[in-house]
């Protein structure tokens, strides 16, 4: 479990958005994590996502690094974000948008 840690740990730090979902970016496999992708791709956000059906390990893990029992996750620049209904809730209050653009990173259309 150490070293699924260090990666998680990696990725947040290597990426200013990141998404621990079920499935991929082109091809969720759940609601809520292709609810929360299609946020993120109508904010025009650069984000990337890792699939933690594709290893048991990196499921568990993430839910003990966060403390948070639900896939999805969304880290922003190092920090945990939340799930599907913080992310949606920021979204329709317009807050998510604020944060993205702080991050001045957008994707390349």
């Amino acid at each position: 479990m150490a070293n699924t840690i260090e990666q998680i740990q990696s990725t947040i730090a290597n990426n200013k958005i990141v998404i621990f979902m079920k499935g991929s970016r082109n091809f969720p496999m759940c609601g809520f994590s292709a609810a929360t992708v299609q946020i993120f791709e109508e904010l025009g956000a650069s984000f990337e996502t890792v699939d933690v059906l594709a290893d048991e390990d990196l499921r568990q893990a993430i839910k003990t690094y966060s403390s948070w029992p639900t896939i999805p996750q969304v880290y922003m620049n190092g920090k945990f974000l939340g799930g599907c209904d913080i992310v949606r809730e920021l979204h329709e209050s317009g807050e998510l948008q604020s944060l993205v653009d702080q991050l001045g990173d957008r994707a390349h259309s």
